[in-house]
C-alpha cells in the first residue's frame, strides 16, 4: 500500500510537470542564448565526468573485488563517503581543498574555482562513486575461473584482465557510465558552492532552474526541469534495457 502511495507521488511529480509547461515555454528555453550554453555545458562537462568515472571506477573495483590487501575495507568505506555526504558539504570542501597550498599552486597554472574546471571536479567528486559501485558488483558476479586458467596458460594479469574480465564486464561499464552521466546531469550543490552560478560562465542546467526560480520565471525553470527529466529517463532506459539489471538495482 505504502508502495503504492510512494508510486503515485513519482507520477504525480512528473505529470505536473508535463502538465505545467507547454512546447512554446520549451521553444522559448531553447531560444535563450544563456540556457543554450548551459545545455552545451552539461553535455560537455557530463561527458567529461563519466570518461573520469570510468577510468577511475575500473581499475579500482577491479582491484577491489580480485585481491585482498591491507586497507582494502578502510577503502571501501572512503569510497562511500561522496555518497552519504550533504552536497553541499562536499561543495565546500572542494572550494577550501583549493584554497590549501597544494590548491593554490594549481591555481597558478589552471584557474579552477568559479571556472569550467570546478564543475567536472565537482561532478566527478560524487559521480565517481556511484560508479565504482556499480562496477565493484559488476567485477564480482563475473567468475574469476577464466581468468585464473589464462594465468596458467601464460598469460599475465594485465592480459588476463583485457582478454577476459574487461569484455565481460562491458554491460556493466555501460550501466556505471549511465549512471556517472545521470548523477553529473543533476549535481547541483557542489556546484553552486564551488563553480558558482555566473550566466554564460558556470551556468549548467540545474543552475538554470535555480537562476530562473531566483527571478520569477517558473515556466522557464520548469522548461529547463522537463529538459533535465527526459534525459535522465533517457538514460535510465538506456541502462536498463542494454546495461546490468542487478548493478543498477543494488547501486541505487
Amino acid at each position: 500500500m505504502l508502495s503504492s502511495v510512494y508510486i503515485i507521488l513519482i507520477v504525480a511529480m512528473l505529470a505536473a510537470d508535463a502538465t505545467f509547461t507547454t512546447p512554446h515555454h520549451l521553444l522559448g528555453a531553447l531560444n535563450s542564448p544563456e540556457i543554450r550554453f548551459s545545455v552545451r555545458l552539461s553535455l560537455i562537462s557530463c561527458t567529461l565526468t563519466t570518461l573520469l568515472s570510468l577510468w577511475v571506477s575500473v581499475p579500482t573495483a577491479y582491484l577491489m573485488s580480485r585481491f585482498r590487501f591491507p586497507g582494502r575495507r578502510a577503502m571501501d568505506a572512503i569510497l562511500d563517503i561522496p555518497i552519504v555526504l550533504p552536497p553541499l558539504v562536499v561543495g565546500i570542501s572542494l572550494l577550501i581543498l583549493f584554497q590549501t597550498p597544494p590548491g593554490q599552486f594549481i591555481e597558478r597554472f589552471i584557474p579552477v574555482t568559479y571556472a569550467v574546471p570546478s564543475i567536472v571536479i565537482a561532478q566527478f567528486a560524487v559521480a565517481c562513486a556511484f560508479a565504482v559501485r556499480t562496477m565493484l558488483v559488476t567485477f564480482d558476479q563475473i567468475p574469476q575461473r577464466r581468468e585464473l586458467v589464462a594465468l596458467t596458460l601464460g598469460c599475465n594479469r594485465a592480459q588476463a584482465f583485457w582478454r577476459i574480465a574487461f569484455p565481460e564486464a562491458r554491460r556493466g561499464i555501460l550501466t556505471a557510465a549511465t549512471l556517472a552521466w545521470a548523477r553529473s546531469l543533476g549535481e547541483f550543490g557542489p556546484i553552486l558552492v564551488f563553480s558558482g552560478a555566473t550566466r554564460m560562465r558556470t551556468e549548467v542546467l540545474p543552475t538554470t532552474v535555480f537562476l530562473e526560480l531566483s527571478v520569477g520565471n517558473l515556466e522557464a525553470a520548469v522548461a529547463v526541469s522537463m529538459l533535465m527529466i527526459v534525459a535522465a529517463l533517457a538514460v535510465l532506459g538506456i541502462a536498463r534495457v542494454f546495461g546490468l539489471r542487478a548493478p543498477l538495482e543494488r547501486v541505487l
